[in-house]
């Protein structure tokens, strides 16, 4: 994605190092990006971990080994590997690249919806993005980063964890700049749901639905988020931003977050009455058909067979 030297937003919050209050989004309307359930950087040691990790102190004392030399890279610690720059610099030098970049995305995603929205004699409130390290609060409720991406419609601000996008590639098998794009439009594409009252909706009808009713419903809400994602990618293409194999990483992308190939992943089989954002296939063909459509009426999951 050709993506540097353009304009970036100014709708963008950094709360990275601020300790959240407690709460949890999920209950009260949060919408988030599926990521298996696996506790990443806000997951807390258990009693007896904690008991095993102190009798494992004491031991090696008792032997005459400090532990906190061990762990701070003290004597006795084997450094190996060429001249290289230090990780503090090169995680702030990569920090600030997908600080840039997602500025960049969310202005992109900015410009098509404000178009879209005066075609149609609406108004467009830009989303903020907020970006956050390890855990944050939001209008919604505390989320940690192993929620995953997430947007929340009582303060119409998306949230992420940048460290997701590693993740996307690494345990996803999902890299490429135009995969992280996509995901950032997805959650965008939730915030357009909010503003023309999808979200709303659901979360009115959401407490007399019965739980397989809901994840049905989600499964409608999430592929539209998909094909709103798929909207912004047929503008960006016609911008001529995108580059080769552009669309194969998103595409991938929604293949690799499928409820489908999660529960594979995860627990090696699946169970299809669990699902709540929707198989790879069908997440992948409504990505498509924003992408190739770049209308909204393309994008109706609600009276069209998903």
């Amino acid at each position: 994605m050709d993506w540097k030297g353009r304009r970036q937003s100014d709708n963008i919050e950094d709360r990275r190092g601020r300790a959240p209050r407690g709460g949890n989004p999920f209950g009260r309307g949060g919408i988030r990006l599926p990521t298996g359930g696996r506790m990443r950087g806000g997951s807390r040691l258990s009693f007896k971990t904690i008991v095993i990790i102190g009798v494992v102190f004491l031991v090696l004392k008792l032997i005459g080994i400090d532990p906190l030399q061990l762990l701070s890279g003290g004597p006795g610690t084997v450094l190996t590997g060429g001249p290289s720059a230090p990780a503090s610099q090169v995680s702030e030098t990569r920090k600030d690249e997908m600080t840039q970049f997602v500025a960049t995305v969310l202005a992109e995603t900015e410009d098509v919806w404000n178009g879209i929205m005066k075609s149609q004699s609406r108004t467009y409130p830009e989303p903020t993005l907020v970006l956050f390290s390890g855990a944050v609060s939001s209008a919604c409720g505390n989320a940690s980063a192993a929620s995953g991406p997430f947007y929340c419609p009582a303060d119409q601000k998306v949230y992420i964890d940048l460290s997701f996008f590693d993740e996307l590639a690494q345990r996803f098998k999902a890299s490429g700049d135009f995969a992280q794009a996509y995901v950032l439009a997805h959650e965008v594409g939730h915030h357009v749901q909010n503003l023309i009252g999808v979200l709303p909706e659901f979360n009115r009808r959401r407490p007399s639905m019965s739980q397989s009713e809901q994840n049905r419903m989600s499964i409608r809400v999430e592929l539209q988020a998909d094909c709103f994602a798929g909207i912004w990618g047929h503008y960006t293409a016609q911008r001529g931003l995108l580059e080769r194999g552009d669309l194969e990483e998103a595409l991938n992308a929604a293949q690799q977050i499928g409820d489908d190939t999660i529960q594979r992943r995860t627990q090696g089989f699946i169970v299809p009455e669990s699902f709540n954002h929707g198989t790879s296939a069908q997440r992948k063909e409504w990505f498509a058909r924003g992408f190739e459509s770049g209308r909204l009426e393309a994008c109706d999951t609600f009276n069209n067979p998903v």
